[in-house]
């Protein structure tokens, strides 16, 4: 945790060197594969533990209300984005983190819900995480277009999605800031693509 090293100066700038080092074209990777979602009817899902989780309903939040104009609120002939966040129904995950292991509380989601050509956002800052690695694996054998939000080495996720974001940093926590910078931008761009 650079945090418990850093004067807050230090580590502001620290997290500003970070986000000038990733790929801005994984950025706007993820963009496309949302647009492509809206414009096909299609789902875009996204999962992820702790703070990835947080980021995971924060990013579904933002995609669902952020991205329609006002003056489409009442309209309903506008096409809306299907988003939906698998961390957020906890009586479910519970019922099978509890009943079968918590290596499946995403997957069993994704088989009732998914359907090819729905695109899957995996966020997991180690890239190990086996509930995270589990779906992506059952996505990416049933049609779905795979993203995967990644930080240190990048871990299994890295290799296994199709596409990422990759944070080449030791730290979780500016791995997780970073990653929601991100997100927001993608928030914006669809708003701008769907709503202007």
């Amino acid at each position: 945790m650079l945090g418990t090293t850093l004067t807050p100066q230090q580590f502001l700038a620290r997290v500003a060197e970070e986000l000038g080092r990733i790929d801005p074209n994984e950025v706007q990777k993820l963009s496309d594969l949302v647009h492509e979602r809206y414009l096909a009817g299609r789902f875009v899902f996204v999962i992820g533990n702790g703070g990835s989780g947080s980021n995971a309903s924060h990013f579904c939040e933002d995609m669902g209300k952020g991205t329609l104009a006002r003056k489409f609120f009442d309209d309903d002939t506008k096409k809306r984005l299907k988003v939906l966040s698998l961390t957020d129904n906890t009586p479910y995950i519970l019922a099978w983190g509890n009943d079968e292991g918590f290596d499946r509380v995403f997957v069993e989601q994704l088989k009732n819900l998914a359907s090819p050509g729905d695109l899957l956002v995996a966020i997991s800052g180690s890239g190990n995480s086996p509930n995270i690695l589990r779906a992506v694996e059952w996505a990416n054998n049933n049609g779905l277009t795979t993203y995967g939000c990644t930080g240190f080495t990048g871990g299994k996720l890295r290799g296994l999605a199709h596409h990422g974001l990759h944070v080449p940093l030791d730290d979780m926590g500016i791995v997780e800031s970073i990653h929601l910078t991100a997100f927001h931008w993608v928030v914006d761009d669809t708003y701008r693509r769907i709503s202007l």
